[in-house]
């Protein structure tokens, strides 16, 4: 398994019999599993701090040493250097990976990184807009072939909740108008398909009767939604739209491209849809994940509460 890495552990002239264990799980993460380079980095970025930790602090200098403890002992230090659980868990993972590849590849006799449980994540609750603010921001002045678009744009992720990714991914036969749905693909390439209401529809129609024809401008390409080159939109660009239609529109409260699938989901179960069809339109593998927006529902409920009854 030999690669040909930059060493990444010459820092303050370190140097351990560890490095070619670890250089080799990077061939390997590249080669036999396909990864792209910037989950490569974040792997080598963890992993590289682990190393460091265990010589540095722990006077650790082969594998076959290393226990369970010493793990225990690094998390307890990211933990305390204020790092969050999601980044303990995230470490934590690529710990477990390269302990698997160790025992696997060089007959190490033990994996140090079992029976270690992971940190729970912290669940925040995600962002949502008001229905007053969705009208606002849904609201684009403008008749010119950029201004509907982006009406279009937004009038469709309000209305199916799809991902920027499905959205910016979205080819014109991916849209049936007439029987009101869209074609999308989401994660792992799994195809769903989701109702698009009226108001989205007509927005969507009108884009393509009367902008997308300008902004292609003779261009041979399949995407849905481009941009004023007539290629297809990117994340970037679309984030540049959705910041500036929102400080347009005088909402003030932080948007991501997110912000409008979190408000998708949420005013659906406010008025009264059922948690299992929210799950099929969001693409959720597991309704655990679709189960957040009960919490936000229940959260919105008691700042109605307290806002509102004279005896809060």
């Amino acid at each position: 398994m030999g690669g040909t890495f930059v060493d990444i552990f010459s820092i303050r002239g370190v140097e351990t019999k560890m490095k070619d264990e670890m250089n080799d799980f990077f061939h390997y993460l590249t080669v036999e599993r396909g990864l792209s380079d910037n989950t490569l980095q974040s792997y080598k970025r963890d992993l590289k701090k682990y190393q460091l930790f265990l010589t540095e602090n722990l006077a650790v200098e082969r594998w076959e040493t290393v226990d369970r403890h010493h793990i225990m002992q690094f998390l307890y230090h990211l933990k305390d250097s204020g790092k969050s659980s999601a980044t303990l868990a995230r470490t934590l993972s690529s710990i477990r990976l390269f302990h698997q590849f160790i025992v696997r590849e060089y007959g190490i006799s033990k994996d140090a990184s079992l029976h270690i449980e992971t940190p729970k994540k912290e669940r925040k609750l995600p962002k949502v807009l008001s229905s007053d603010d969705v009208d606002k921001l849904l609201n684009i002045p403008g008749k010119d072939a950029l201004a509907i678009r982006n009406k279009a744009m937004l009038e469709m992720l309000y209305a199916t909740g799809l991902r920027v990714s499905e959205l910016i991914s979205l080819k014109v036969t991916d849209l049936h108008l007439t029987m009101g749905f869209v074609r999308c693909f989401g994660k792992g390439s799994k195809e769903r398909i989701v109702p698009l209401g009226n108001i989205a529809g007509e927005a969507v129609e009108k884009y393509i009767d009367s902008a997308r024809g300008t902004l292609v401008n003779r261009k041979n390409t399949e995407a849905l939604f481009v941009n004023h080159h007539g290629n297809q939109l990117t994340r970037q660009g679309f984030w540049k739209v959705l910041k500036a239609i929102a400080r347009d529109a005088g909402i003030n409260k932080e948007i991501t491209p997110h912000t409008l699938r979190h408000s998708f989901a949420t005013h659906l179960l406010e008025n009264g849809a059922d948690l299992r069809s929210v799950q099929e339109m969001l693409g959720h593998a597991d309704i655990s994940t679709t189960q957040v927006y009960t919490h936000v529902t229940k959260a919105r409920l008691k700042d109605i509460y307290q806002a509102y009854h004279p005896r809060a």
